[in-house]
Formats: structure tokens, C-alpha cells, sequence
């Protein structure tokens, strides 16, 4: 009689372990879906709204905004270097996940993985980044995007790609550069650029 209450406790506790089991890692309702992936979006710091190509056009807004304030900054002998970390923060997405940022003027180090590495890229100053002559610093007076296309089909990321167009402080002729960033969107809804890779155009010949 003992053996046979025992087993019977046993199959019960089973059958609430596998149940139990089932709950939790499989959602069974819409509403049971919706909350594991705002609970993913947490976790990951994303917004769950989509990114509209205007969003993008404005991020491109501030992002040449950014870089003309930094030259300022640095001409007016104020704390550039501040203003360069701020503008880091606000516009990449190094506290979000990693970021590819290949940028225009690095040969040794091409690739800045870190947000040190890129303050370093657009201020100078860091010994261990010796190539670096402060790309924000030289200044420019201007920053226009011309994009080719942006794509924004899956959502959650948007990729624009184009030339990017440089007016340097005391010349009329801007210089071209060729650009594809890729953005997300954080929980507050900012854009923050996770991709950044920007070259010179081939010269044939060179």
C-alpha cells in the first residue's frame, strides 16, 4: 500500500515538473509572446518600433551636426575632447552591443571596435592609437549625406549607404567620402549607429 502511494506522488510530481517546464519556455498566447520579446528588448536595451527612413535622414542630420560642433569646440580651445565623447554616446552604440566602425582615415588600426578607439579616431591624444590626427578636430564648417538608398525592410535595423561631403573651415570645396551606417533603435527611440564603415573613392591609376 506504502509502494504503491509513493509511485502514485511520484508520477504527480513529474507531471507538474514536465508541465511547468512547458509553460515556461514555450508561449502559448499572443500576450505570452508580447511579454518574452518586451522582455527581450530589455534585456538588449531596443525599442520594438520599427525605423523609418526619415529617422535615419535625421540621425545623418545630427550626426553632421555633431561633428561640426566638436571642430568648434576645439577652435573656440574648449573641452573637445568632452564633446567628442558626448557625441560618441549619443550617436553609436557601444553601451548597446558591439559596433564596426572602419573609418575613413585609419590604415593601421582600421577597425574601432571600442568607444576609446573611435574617441581617439575623431580627437586624437591617445598614445595607443599613434595614426590618429583628430578627423573632428580639422574642423569642418559643413557635413552633407547624399544617400544612394536606405534599406529598412527588417524593422528592427536600418542600412543607409551613400557619399558623405566634408567642407573643411576656410575652403569652398567639399571633400566626398563614401559611407554605409547601419542603425538601431534604443528603448528612449534615439537612433544609435552599431555599423560604420567609410572610405575615399578609387582614384583609377592610384
Amino acid at each position: 500500500m506504502i509502494k504503491n502511494i509513493y509511485k502514485t506522488l511520484v508520477a504527480a510530481i513529474v507531471i507538474v515538473s514536465m508541465t511547468s517546464c512547458q509553460n515556461t519556455t514555450t508561449p502559448s498566447t499572443s500576450q505570452e509572446i508580447a511579454k518574452q520579446q518586451a522582455d527581450e528588448n530589455e534585456v538588449l536595451l531596443y525599442s520594438s518600433e520599427c525605423i523609418t527612413e526619415r529617422e535615419v535622414i535625421e540621425a545623418q542630420k545630427l550626426w553632421g551636426q555633431g561633428i561640426i560642433r566638436i571642430g568648434k569646440v576645439y577652435s573656440d580651445n574648449g573641452d573637445y575632447s568632452k564633446e567628442a565623447a558626448d557625441f560618441i554616446q549619443d550617436m553609436y552604440g557601444y553601451d548597446l552591443s558591439s559596433v564596426l566602425f572602419k573609418p575613413t582615415l585609419a590604415s593601421e588600426d582600421q577597425f574601432r571596435s571600442s568607444f576609446d578607439a573611435a574617441l581617439s579616431y575623431y580627437v586624437a591624444g591617445n598614445e595607443a592609437y599613434p595614426e590618429d590626427k583628430g578627423f573632428a578636430i580639422a574642423p569642418y564648417t559643413k557635413v552633407t549625406f547624399d544617400n544612394t538608398g536606405i534599406i529598412n525592410n527588417s524593422c528592427r535595423m536600418a542600412v543607409a549607404m551613400g557619399n558623405y561631403f566634408f567642407t573643411p573651415k576656410g575652403e569652398d570645396t567639399p571633400v566626398k567620402v563614401e559611407y554605409t551606417f547601419a542603425y538601431v533603435k534604443d528603448k528612449s527611440g534615439q537612433l544609435r549607429i552599431v555599423a560604420h564603415q567609410s572610405s575615399l573613392p578609387y582614384v583609377p591609376g592610384s
